[in-house]
């Protein structure tokens, strides 16, 4: 067994040595050279001529990119003599446009986004604010995203208020509440719900 022993020991002085000629070096410390660069560029290579070129009202709706919120253009119809009613129609097309598919640049992009299909709005009810918008699905019920791209969208388009804030409730008997777009809101909009307030004055 010596004799084993000690005719091993060139080999692994030969071993070593390459070893330490290639440069490399035993470690016991973890090495943490941080995460893989991200290929998400949430920046659209050339402008969307699809969204330049449809009919309509030009907007800006708010998709997901990474874990913040980006305004991408597109269009919204709004049918002529819709004066009275134009800022619910222009709110429920900003709605349908959150839930429709990304484009094909916009999912290149890496462009998600939170709103499902068939959310409606409606304008106010007797008592409410004359700016409240009530969706179907009560704002709370949606996602910290879902809400998030929904109050940004509403408050940079006419459907919001002059202050840029936007009065929205729920199909139930609960009270408007006003929200803001915040920067905290638009840079993480997971962890940052829109702040809001109880509107009580009808």
């Amino acid at each position: 067994m010596t004799v084993r022993r000690l005719s091993a020991l060139p080999g692994l002085a030969v071993l070593a040595a390459l070893l330490a000629g290639c440069g490399i070096r035993a470690t016991e410390v973890p090495t943490d050279y941080g995460p893989a660069p991200s290929r998400v560029r949430c920046s659209l290579a050339e402008p969307d001529v699809t969204a330049q070129t449809a009919p309509g009202v030009p907007v800006r709706v708010f998709l997901l990119c990474g874990s913040s919120l980006v305004a991408v253009d597109r269009t919204v119809r709004v049918p002529d003599g819709a004066d009275s009613g134009r800022r619910v129609l222009v709110a429920q097309g900003l709605l349908n446009e959150l839930a429709a598919p990304p484009s094909a640049a916009e999912k290149e992009a890496g462009y998600t986004s939170d709103v499902r299909r068939g959310i409606a709005v409606t304008g106010p009810r007797p008592g409410d604010p004359e700016d409240t918008l009530r969706l179907d699905t009560a704002p709370g019920d949606l996602t910290s995203y879902a809400l998030a791209q929904v109050v940004c969208t509403f408050s940079d388009s006419a459907a919001a208020e002059g202050d840029g804030s936007v009065v929205l409730a729920g199909p139930g008997e609960g009270t408007a509440r006003r929200y803001a777009c915040t920067d905290e809101v638009r840079a993480r909009p997971g962890s940052n719900e829109p702040p809001s307030s109880e509107v009580t004055d009808g």
